[in-house]
């Protein structure tokens, strides 16, 4: 969706620029483009190590076509989970092994594309399974193992959004540089006559035209959409936490998956009779 967002942004601005009577090649400047364009990455390049640039690279991609886990990749998350749990209760920790040691060869996991080409979430559920499996654990130690994982990755992939709020923020600045610099430039032309003085400070205009819009219309939404991801991605990782809780303390696998799906947002969250469907599904195939 973040790629028909900017498409609406540029239809409706010049879209209604050009029809109140404006015409594209005032607005086109390249050197104003240039002026904002390169300090704002130059910034971003002083203020961010290479770790944090590939990763906003990274992550502005995934921003602008991700759609987010959806109803069904909820669902099926809790039908992997009911079955992996099913597994472990009835043929203990040794059956379970080989799907968590080797997870894109699991028969298991290989029924659920969308939970296996989540790689955050496999490295979460099946390191946290080969520890419980190895190392006396208990309920409140799985909990905090699990809290500290998501806060740690959530800190690093904010290093990142906040890096790109900061180009955001500073946009706005860059435009009334540019738009000062295209002042300082017209100084020269006081002699040339009402039109081309016109002609130069409408220029230099665009400046601070373009650096609001930058700011407000494209960088600014998409490291909001990142920070929406991070959050989906934690929302998604409890989910596994949730359940994980419950299996640790003993729990059926039927009600660690019942605590997993409370923890789905309402808007989300399947219910009680799909996971039940989903479930007994899981019970064949296991």
């Amino acid at each position: 969706m973040g790629v028909v967002g900017i498409i609406i942004v540029i239809v409706c601005v010049f879209g209604g620029y050009m029809l109140n009577g404006g015409h594209m090649h005032v607005v086109w400047q390249p050197f104003e483009f240039m002026i904002i364009g390169g300090a704002s990455i130059g910034g971003f390049i002083i203020s961010s190590p290479m770790s944090t640039i590939k990763a906003v690279v990274k992550m502005s991609i995934h921003a602008l076509f991700s759609k987010g886990a959806t109803k069904k990749d909820f669902l099926e998350l809790l039908q992997m989970l009911f079955q992996l749990f099913q597994i472990f209760r009835k043929d203990g920790p040794q059956a379970v092994e080989k799907h968590i040691e080797e997870p894109n060869s699991s028969e298991i996991f290989k029924n659920y594309p969308s939970f296996l080409k989540n790689h955050h979430a496999v490295e979460f559920l099946c390191d946290t399974m080969k520890i419980t499996l190895s190392a006396d654990l208990s309920q409140y130690d799985v909990d905090d193992l699990l809290d500290t994982d998501i806060k740690v990755m959530h800190e690093e992939e904010h290093k990142a959004q906040h890096a790109l709020q900061n180009v955001a923020d500073g946009l706005p600045g860059l435009g009334i540089v540019a738009a000062v610099l295209g002042v300082v430039h017209t100084m020269s032309y006081l002699t040339a006559g009402v039109e081309k003085i016109g002609e130069l400070v409408g220029a230099a205009l665009i400046g601070t035209f373009l650096g609001v819009l930058m700011c407000y219309g494209f960088i600014g939404p998409i490291a909001g959409k990142i920070k929406n991801d991070i959050e989906d991605v934690g929302r998604f990782l409890s989910v596994i936490k949730a359940a994980m809780v419950a299996l640790q303390r003993g729990a059926p696998p039927l009600v660690c998956v019942e605590f997993a799906r409370r923890s789905i947002y309402p808007t989300e969250r399947p219910t009680f009779e799909e996971m039940d469907a989903a479930t007994k599904e899981g019970k064949k195939a296991a």
